[in-house]
């Protein structure tokens, strides 16, 4: 804890120097630069508050064993005691949280995210496996405020999705959908099974930060634009006009489809951010068969043995397996309440850094 303390001092000073700078008239007059710094700030605050917070208990510790030290007043010696005692339970706690919030931050943690969702082993019944989490997954969103939009889609036949991939915006999605990259497993009665047997299937799921200003030009002539009707809700607006756009990058197959705009501009614009964003990292991975294998590493084959998390519907449980975690609620997980998993697993990951970093620092 020596070490992180040391660290502390410094980030104390550069929190304090940070404040001064928003106060300066240039740097108010500079918005790029006063939002930067504001962020910067916003970041650190609650690890200097909690520091702060450490170093007053510890003071007062201290001031306490002068007391008890040195008072000869029984009833101030006994308070003196029984202060420590929680002061001493806080400061326990605070260094948990301290050491925490001192973690490395993951760079993508503020992103939003490009979602992609595949039926995998199990036919029909993994298709609709799919739309089932793509469905859990916009539940959980609206619970975050989040925003969920279509990017492409392949439906089936029987309502489900052979792939189907969305972009959710909002804060933080990163930090806490990254958990989701893998396989997960299905286990239940296919409603087309009339001897009522239970069968697993698979659909795997990848997370992708989103780009937010991505350095690469595409050639107009390597892009295919498609302009049709918008479906879904939205009333007599949506249907009428043909404002939604479907974007092929020829040379890489890269397809984005947005409808959830206004209008064909604003379709236009948020499909080629977004074809952007998926091309650079196409690019960033050198070639077809790098890409493939980063996201076969991202989500594994999809071959059942392959999982993250089994869902089984007969007895209403959800395990994941990374943490062994097992909850028998089912049910309110598919309706989107997936927070108890979530910080289960971020809490988790935290742990194992916090292992890491003791290690470096014994």
């Amino acid at each position: 804890m020596d070490k992180v303390m040391a660290q502390l001092e410094g980030l104390v000073a550069h929190y304090e120097e940070l404040q001064e700078m928003m106060a300066d008239p240039e740097v108010i007059n500079d918005t790029k630069r006063y939002m930067e710094i504001s962020k910067e700030e916003a970041d650190m605050r609650e690890v200097v508050q909690k520091y702060r917070k450490y170093k007053s208990d510890i003071k007062e510790i201290e001031d306490n064993k002068e007391i008890i030290s040195n008072e000869s007043d029984s009833d101030l010696v006994d308070m003196a005691k029984e202060e420590n005692s929680e002061l001493e339970k806080e400061v326990s706690e605070l260094e948990d949280e301290i050491k925490i919030l001192m973690l490395p931050k993951d760079p993508n943690d503020d992103k939003d995210i490009i979602m992609e969702i595949r039926g995998a082993a199990g036919g029909d019944e993994a298709s609709l496996f799919a739309g089932d989490l793509l469905r859990m997954y916009e539940k959980y969103a609206e619970t975050q405020g989040w925003k969920v939009s279509l990017i492409d889609s392949e439906p089936t036949e029987v309502g489900g999705y052979k792939r189907v991939a969305v972009m959710i915006t909002g804060d933080k999605v990163y930090s806490k959908l990254k958990y989701e990259n893998g396989a997960h497993r299905v286990q239940r009665v296919p409603v087309t099974e009339s001897q009522g047997r239970v069968h697993t299937s698979t659909a795997t799921v990848a997370v992708m930060p989103e780009y937010e200003q991505v350095d690469i030009d595409l050639d107009p002539k390597d892009i295919r634009v498609d302009v049709y009707r918008s479906s879904g809700a939205g009333g007599q607006h949506i249907n009428k006009t043909s404002s939604a756009v479907r974007m092929t990058h020829l040379p890489t197959g890269i397809v984005v489809a947005m409808q959830d705009q206004r209008s064909q501009q604003q379709n236009r614009e948020k499909a080629m951010q977004i074809l952007k964003s998926r091309v650079y990292d196409y690019y960033e991975s050198q070639n077809r068969d790098q890409y493939d294998a980063k996201r076969k590493d991202a989500v594994g084959t999809g071959d059942r043995s392959e999982r993250i998390r089994t869902y089984n519907y007969p007895q209403n449980r959800v395990t994941d397996h990374r943490i062994g975690l097992t909850l028998n609620k089912l049910d309110r997980v598919m309706n989107g309440e997936l927070d108890e998993i979530i910080n289960a697993l971020v809490l988790y990951y935290q742990t194992q850094q916090l292992e890491k970093m003791a290690e470096e620092n014994a």
